[in-house]
C-alpha cells in the first residue's frame, strides 16, 4: 500500500529527536560536554531572570523557545562520495547545505558547509545544524602520502547498510513513518560515534599526523565522528570565565567580534580537546597502544544577522586587528588581540536603531498591540518608517544562523595544537566542492533577506495593508 504524506513524520521532528539522541551519545563519549551544558543552562537562566528586556526579546522573537535546544555539531569527511552521501542523509532531517567556507586559507587543509533548516519556521522547531569540511585531498604535499590517504579513504564504508536503504526509501517515497523514522536515527548515528580502534599503523597516523594533525583525524578512523557539539550561551563571556571553576580549561581567545551591547554574528570558544586512547592496527595484525587528540566542547553566542555592507565592515575592522597583532591570536598575546579587537570594533555601530538605518543588519518586523487596535484606522499607505515611528510596528534582530571561516579555523587551530599553522597556497574552490556535494550551497545573504521580507508581508497582512516596502 503506498504512503500518504500524512503518514509521514516531519523532517523537523526527525531533526530534533536526531539531535537529542547525538547530545545524549556525545555526554556519554565525552562527559566534559554535559558538564558545559550545565554551566551554559545555568548562565542563561540567571541571564534571563535579571535582564527583563532581553527575555521580553526572546520572547517576542520566539528564540526563548528554542534556546535549551539550539546546538551546531562539527563533522569532517575524506571523499566526494561520502560528502554526497551526508547531503542525501541530512536531506531526510529537513537540512540543506548553506554557505561555503574556505578555512585553507587560514591553514586548515578542508573547505566547508553548514547543513541546516533554511526557513525560520524550521529553524524554530529545530535549529540543529552540522558544519560539515571535506578534506582537500590536494593539499597534501607529498604524493605517497597523498595516495596513502587515497587508498585509506576509498575502501571505508562510514554508513550503514541499513541507513542507506532507509536514505533510499526516503526519496522513493518522499518521507519516512514513525517506525522508518526512529529506525533511521537509529542507523545514521553510527556515522557520527567515535570510534577508538584506528584503521592505520602506529606508522602511518605518525606521517599522516605530521602533515597535518586534521589530516589524521579524517583518514585514520573508521568515520566522521562528531568532533564537537555546541550549545548556545546568551553571554560567552561569563561561560568562559566559569568553565575553569568546573574543571574546564578553554582556549584563550573567543573567536569573532569583540563583546557588544548589541552582539552581532558569531562568537565562539572551546575547551581543549580531549587526549583519548585508540589503538592502532599494524600490518602483522597486532594493536599498539596510542593516543588521539581531536574532539573537544564548543559554546557559541550568537548575534544579529549582517548584510552585505555590515559583513564588509566586520571583515576589514577584523582584519586590521589582525594586520596589527602581525601573528595568530594565542594565549601569549590574547590580552592584546582583545585590547585591538576591542578598538578597531568602535566604528562598529553598537545600537540596533543605528544598524537597521545604516543597513548594516537584518531585522524581523512585528505588529505591536497598539498596532493592531488601530488597524482600522490606518492610512493604508503609511510606510513602514511611518509605522514604526507611530510604534505600530517593532523591530528585533533576525539571529545570524550561520558560521564565520577565520572563527572556525581558529577553533580547530586551537583544539590542534597553537605551534601548527600550515599554510596553504591554493585557491578556493566553491565549484569543485559542489560538484563533491552533488548540489550547489544556498547562499545565506538571500535566505536572511527572504527572511526579513516575509516579516514585513506579515506585518502588512496583520495590519490590514495591502503592502509594505522596506
Amino acid at each position: 500500500m503506498r504512503m500518504t504524506a500524512q503518514q509521514f513524520i516531519s523532517p523537523n521532528e526527525i531533526r530534533a529527536k536526531f539531535s537529542h539522541a547525538m547530545s545524549d551519545m556525545y555526554q556519554k563519549e565525552v562527559p566534559l560536554y554535559g558538564a558545559l551544558l550545565d554551566l551554559v543552562a545555568e548562565t542563561n537562566r540567571e541571564l534571563l531572570s535579571n535582564d527583563a528586556e532581553l527575555a521580553h526579546q526572546l520572547q517576542i522573537t520566539g528564540e526563548i523557545e528554542r534556546l535549551a535546544m539550539e546546538r551546531h555539531g562539527a563533522i569532517r569527511v575524506g571523499t566526494a562520495h561520502e560528502l554526497a552521501t551526508l547531503r542525501r542523509l541530512f536531506n531526510v532531517m529537513g537540512m540543506a547545505p548553506v554557505g561555503y567556507y574556505d578555512l585553507a586559507v587560514a591553514g586548515v587543509p578542508v573547505h566547508s558547509t553548514a547543513f541546516r533548516a533554511v526557513h525560520e519556521k524550521d529553524l524554530q522547531t529545530s535549529p540543529f545544524r552540522v558544519f560539515t569540511s571535506l578534506l582537500r585531498l590536494e593539499l597534501i604535499e607529498q604524493p605517497e602520502l597523498r595516495a596513502l590517504a587515497e587508498r585509506l579513504l576509498g575502501r571505508r564504508q562510514i554508513f550503514t547498510e541499513r541507513a542507506l536503504e532507509l536514505i533510499t526509501l526516503h526519496e522513493a517515497q518522499g518521507g519516512l513513518d514513525r517506525t522508518q523514522a526512529s529506525e533511521f536515527i537509529e542507523q545514521a548515528l553510527e556515522t557520527f560515534r567515535w570510534h577508538s580502534q584506528a584503521t592505520v599503523s602506529a606508522a602511518e597516523y605518525r606521517q599522516l599526523h605530521d602533515q597535518h594533525r586534521l589530516i589524521a583525524d579524517v583518514v585514520a578512523f573508521k568515520g566522521p565522528h562528531i568532533n564537537h557539539l555546541t550549545p548556545r550561551t546568551l553571554d560567552i563571556d561569563l561561560v568562559q570565565d566559569g568553565m575553569p571553576q568546573r574543571g574546564i580549561t578553554p582556549k584563550a581567545v573567543i573567536e569573532g567580534p569583540p563583546r557588544r551591547k548589541c552582539p552581532i554574528l558569531l562568537r565562539q570558544t572551546s575547551f581543549k580537546a580531549l587526549e583519548e586512547p585508540v589503538a592502532f592496527v599494524e600490518h602483522n595484525g597486532t594493536t599498539v597502544a596510542g593516543h588521539h587528540t581531536a574532539r573537544f566542547g564548543e559554546i557559541e553566542q550568537r548575534g544579529v544577522a549582517l548584510t552585505p555592507k555590515g559583513r564588509a565592515l566586520y571583515d576589514r575592522l577584523l582584519q586590521a586587528t589582525n594586520h596589527a597583532l602581525q601573528a595568530a591570536p594565542s594565549e601569549k598575546n590574547a590580552d592584546r588581540y582583545n585590547q585591538l579587537l576591542q578598538d578597531n570594533f568602535q566604528s562598529f555601530p553598537d545600537d540596533y536603531t543605528t544598524l537597521r538605518e545604516q543597513q548594516l543588519a537584518w531585522f524581523r518586523y512585528f505588529p505591536t498591540e497598539c498596532g493592531l487596535a488601530a488597524k482600522d484606522s490606518l492610512d493604508k499607505h503609511s510606510s513602514l518608517e511611518q509605522l514604526i515611528a507611530q510604534d505600530y510596528v517593532r523591530f528585533q534582530p533576525l539571529v545570524y544562523e550561520d558560521f564565520l571561516p577565520v572563527s572556525a579555523a581558529g577553533i580547530f587551530q586551537s583544539n590542534l595544537g597553537d605551534n601548527q599553522h600550515a599554510q596553504y597556497n591554493a585557491a578556493s574552490s566553491r565549484s569543485a566542492f559542489e560538484m563533491a556535494l552533488g548540489a550547489q550551497v544556498i547562499d545565506e545573504l538571500t535566505l536572511y533577506q527572504q527572511t526579513q521580507q516575509r516579516s514585513v508581508q506579515a506585518c502588512a497582512q496583520a495590519l490590514g495593508l495591502d503592502a509594505l516596502a522596506l
